[in-house]
């Protein structure tokens, strides 16, 4: 299979970014970041099992991060004629340097950027196939997914059927080609195919209920083969006759499908921006034991064919496989090259870029056994299983949570399990309480994170989770 792709950025765009340096320090810039973005999707959707609408869209632009006289500017275009560059650089300068100095900004150090992005698929996150799957395919790669047609009548053996669903199946295409004044050159590349289900489905009663469900891979096999839709209509059938949970403190073991909502504001006060204004529940917390000592969570961009897998940072620096915490202590936070200098510390990176929670059983759930030792299939089953009561969440409706103090609340939805099995759904139910304490309360973590998401979250379980009606 030939290693093309029609929309990919070509060697006569590349040269554009190149010369595009040299236009910016002619016109007086100190130095330049170039960045050339392309996207293409396409998109097949159905509505109840009929084709409803195919859509295309595709995206190319230029961004220069502009340094003149010690002062800093960002300016974009998707024009890439020379003559059309240079003016814009020229006025960029120019505006540039009515801006306040900032000592701050400038480039990364040559010797931390990264040197091994060169094609653009070094990661294994492209399929050069991409172009040859036909209309044909892709419609029925949708239609493949539509349950409409089986579910949409009742039938004796059910109490339920699907009123409405949505299908939705896309191809995309990214491509990103990095370069600046020191002459560093980076590229990189991604092809990824995936499909959805979103349906409702009314029971006897006339109540409605909703589930989704999508699949995910670099390749449109995964997708051909995928069953979403029938996944989707389970979920919503699981919500049937919810009951009025009591409220109180309760095991919850939260799906790997929405757990990175809990994982976000501890990767957020990490970032060296909130530090650095005071604005962060973490201010203050490097080196220390703040969480439970079975949280580990990795940045792990450089596992070749996972999502969120990259070489290079936003400003070209190298990414590497890091730390983030280990047996509880915070071992980095988020330092970019700006908030480097700010805050007098080492640039680390701009963010996580494909953060891993790592597997964990407490020895409460594993009595006289090791944690480490704890092996094989560690799912949703088994941690249920393991917990022997509680509620399972299955999705998030709303909350939020006070990035300064970490105290959170948010709207759930869910199963009652009883020794390890599901019991029931609840609906309308509330978890409130602070998200340091939550991780603090960690007893278990699966090793099933979903492939697709870059934030590699598996199922997990704390205990003493306060819930209210």
């Amino acid at each position: 299979m030939e290693n093309k792709l029609e929309f990919a950025i070509t060697e006569e765009e590349t040269r554009i970014a190149d010369r595009s340096v040299t236009l910016a320090v002619e016109a007086g810039a100190s130095a330049v970041q170039v960045t050339l973005d392309k996207a293409r999707t396409e998109i097949y959707a159905l509505l109840d099992g009929e084709l409803d609408n195919i859509r295309q869209t595709g995206d190319r632009a230029l961004t220069f991060k502009v340094y003149a006289d010690g002062r800093y500017g960002v300016f974009s275009t998707n024009r890439l004629e020379e003559s059309s560059i240079r003016d814009l650089l020229v006025k960029a300068v120019q505006n540039v340097r009515m801006l306040a100095p900032d000592r701050f900004r400038k480039l990364p150090a040559k010797e931390d950027t990264a040197n091994d992005a060169v094609r653009g698929d070094e990661m294994g996150l492209v399929w050069y196939g991409y172009d040859t799957v036909t209309a044909d395919e892709k419609l029925a790669m949708a239609k493949n997914v539509s349950v409409f047609a089986e579910f949409r009548e009742a039938a004796p053996d059910r109490n339920w059927k699907v009123v409405s669903e949505e299908v939705e199946y896309n191809n995309t295409l990214t491509d990103t080609y990095l370069t600046n004044s020191d002459g560093i050159h980076c590229r990189h590349t991604e092809t990824s195919f995936e499909v959805c289900a979103q349906v409702t489905v009314e029971d006897n009663a006339g109540d409605k209920y909703s589930g989704f469900w999508w699949d995910y891979s670099i390749s449109p096999e995964k997708v051909r083969a995928s069953d979403c839709g029938h996944k989707a209509v389970m979920q919503a059938v699981s919500q049937i006759g919810p009951v009025n949970a009591d409220g109180g403190r309760h095991v919850m073991v939260v799906s790997n499908r929405i757990a990175g909502r809990l994982l976000q504001p501890v990767l957020d006060a990490l970032g060296g921006r909130a530090i650095q204004q005071k604005s962060s529940f973490l201010t203050d917390s490097l080196g220390k034991q703040i969480f439970a000592k079975g949280l580990n969570i990795m940045d792990m961009p450089r596992e070749k064919g996972k999502c969120g897998a990259i070489l290079f940072e936003q400003d070209g620096r190298a990414c590497l496989n890091r730390e983030i915490i280990t047996d509880g202590v915070v071992m980095e936070y988020f330092i970019s090259t700006y908030m480097s200098g700010k805050l007098d510390m080492p640039a680390t990176s701009e963010c996580a870029n494909r953060p891993v929670v790592k597997p964990f059983v407490s020895s409460e759930l594993v009595e006289g056994q090791d944690n480490a030792s704890v092996s094989g299939s560690i799912g949703e089953a088994e941690i249920l299983g393991l917990c022997g009561s509680g509620i399972l969440v299955t999705d998030f409706n709303g909350g939020n949570c006070n990035a300064a103090t970490g105290d959170f609340s948010y709207g759930v939805e869910g199963l009652l399990f009883e020794n390890g099995k599901v019991t029931a759904p609840i609906c309308n139910m509330l978890i409130t309480g602070n998200i340091v304490q939550l991780w603090n309360n960690l007893i278990a973590a699966g090793n099933d994170p979903l492939d697709g998401m870059s934030r590699q979250v598996p199922t997990v379980a704390f205990k003493d989770v306060n819930f209210s009606s």
